[in-house]
């Protein structure tokens, strides 16, 4: 659609404007809602992701509270039973204390406020197993008593209590932002649903009014109908009543055009016996005159008028009775051709087309021409009338070949959309000029140079034969270059169309 177009279309009020501009609208709804369906879903995941890290920031936090108290757990038992395999769960709580450390630094490296309560676990963590570790080696060197003493002191205990304290307070402090992010994340939530009950009421909305609409127009639409159909009844009878005249008048002009010209016939035939006589009359004059001239001078006048002047006359009027039939066997033709009733029957086209290339074989062979017909689809119609249309296209382009350059004519055809069939017959002769593509389908003309024969009755009995038979014909010429005629009929003959059988 031009810019031009789409502008008439936004400015002219129409149902199908306003149902668009609804559609529109209802798809913008969607894509909105969607868009924001997404942002919150992504929101949410992102909330969820956040959540999830903290979690694991807890547990990472309890771990290290776990691995101490663990680790305590293991040094006292040392110390009151002296037995090494309390070492074991001392070791493995300091082993697993480490990524839990490790990681928490990692993820908290970034926030100020936890930052500071894991470097105070980390602080807290090492001072321990600093004091644990001091402990154990008086133990094995045999101070158990110094050992016990420096556990009873106190130390070990307030390092516990910090860092309990510590962990409890970076507890809270994720506590409080998961907290905070669950009600975003379902605040998030509650606005994604409102946004799609809104966006889903507004739809529902738009659709009712888009049925509304197209209802309405569905009514118009069926009222028009209505109407046309009320319309068409009395148009068909007029139809009908006109194609009928049409045929009786087609009919009549037919009657009268056979009459004519055979009326015509008669009297012509009088004129051009008559004209033979006057000619053998003539050769009698003028045997005479040449007796005589061997005994007498005989008047100049009489000479001149009888070699001369009589003959000139004679010929004149042969050549205009000759002419004058040519034409009234063309217009008998035509005549008996439009009364000719129709006989519809399966035709193998490449079969007639090649048939007749090979009746003019003798022409093209005298002027270097060739013919070549191509294969062609089969047709239900009247075979005189298609060996008629076929033969005289095909004696015009031979008839009007270049001299200048060898001839080429191909005959081909194929199906078209409709139930159609396309025949085409070109050449590569003179070619018509444009302001007689149509002229030289009309009675008694022609284009060009007049140096062939014919009366300019051809073209205008193929057209009259093609549309007898449902057909057209149309031309594609250039001067200088060719002409191609192209024939268009349906491949079965209906004898119920006007013209088909008068």
């Amino acid at each position: 659609m031009s810019l031009s177009r789409f502008s008439d279309f936004l400015r002219t009020p129409s149902l199908v404007r306003s149902i668009t501009a609804l559609l529109v609208l209802a798809f913008a709804l969607l894509l909105l809602v969607n868009v924001g369906t997404f942002v919150m879903i992504q929101r949410t995941a992102k909330v969820n992701a956040t959540i999830e890290h903290a979690q694991l920031m807890r547990r990472a936090s309890r771990t290290v509270m776990i691995a101490m108290l663990d680790a305590e757990t293991a040094q006292r038992g040392f110390l009151l039973t002296g037995r090494s395999e309390f070492l074991q769960p001392f070791e493995e709580a300091r082993h697993d204390m480490e990524p839990a450390l490790v990681f928490l630094e990692e993820t908290a490296a970034k926030d100020p406020e936890l930052d500071t309560y894991v470097k105070r676990m980390h602080s807290l963590a090492d001072s321990k197993f600093a004091e644990m570790d001091a402990t154990l080696a008086m133990a094995r060197e045999g101070r158990i008593g110094e050992a016990i003493q420096s556990v009873r002191s106190g130390e070990g205990k307030r390092f516990m209590d910090d860092m309990r304290a510590t962990v409890d307070q970076f507890d809270e402090a994720k506590s409080n932002r998961i907290a905070e992010r669950t009600r975003s994340s379902q605040q998030s939530g509650m606005l994604t649903v409102i946004m799609d009950a809104l966006a889903a009421i507004l739809v529902v909305i738009l659709a009712i009014l888009s049925a509304w609409m197209v209802r309405r127009y569905v009514a118009e639409i069926q009222a028009a109908r209505e109407q046309v159909d009320a319309l068409n009844v009395g148009l068909e009878a007029t139809v009908l009543e006109r194609t009928g005249d049409l045929m009786r008048a087609n009919e009549e002009i037919q009657r009268f055009a056979y009459i004519v010209s055979h009326d015509l016939r008669a009297p012509l035939v009088n004129v051009m016996g008559y004209t033979s006589e006057l000619e053998q009359a003539g050769k009698i004059v003028e045997k005479a005159i040449a007796e005589a001239e061997k005994e007498r001078e005989v008047d100049k006048e009489v000479v001149v008028a009888v070699r001369e002047d009589m003959p000139e006359a004679i010929g004149f009027i042969r050549a205009s009775t000759e002419k004058m039939d040519r034409l009234i066997n063309a217009i008998l033709k035509l005549s008996r051709e439009g009364r000719r009733n129709l006989q519809p029957e399966t035709l193998d086209m490449t079969a007639m087309a090649q048939g007749i290339a090979n009746s003019v074989h003798h022409q093209t062979e005298a002027s270097g021409a060739k013919i070549t017909v191509q294969k062609m689809p089969t047709i239900e119609s009247d075979r005189l009338s298609m060996e008629q249309i076929v033969g005289n296209l095909i004696d015009n382009a031979v008839k009007y070949l270049d001299s200048e350059r060898p001839g080429e004519i191909v005959v081909s055809g194929e199906e078209a959309p409709g139930n159609f069939i396309v025949y085409r017959i070109a050449d590569n002769g003179r070619g018509i000029a444009p302001r007689d593509h149509e002229r030289i389908f009309e009675l008694f003309r022609r284009s060009g140079k007049q140096d062939r024969t014919g009366e300019g009755l051809g073209l205008a009995f193929v057209r009259n034969s093609v549309r007898r038979i449902g057909g057209t014909i149309d031309v594609e010429s250039e001067l200088g270059k060719g002409s191609t005629f192209l024939l268009k009929f349906p491949k079965r003959l209906n004898l119920s169309e006007p013209g088909a059988a008068l």
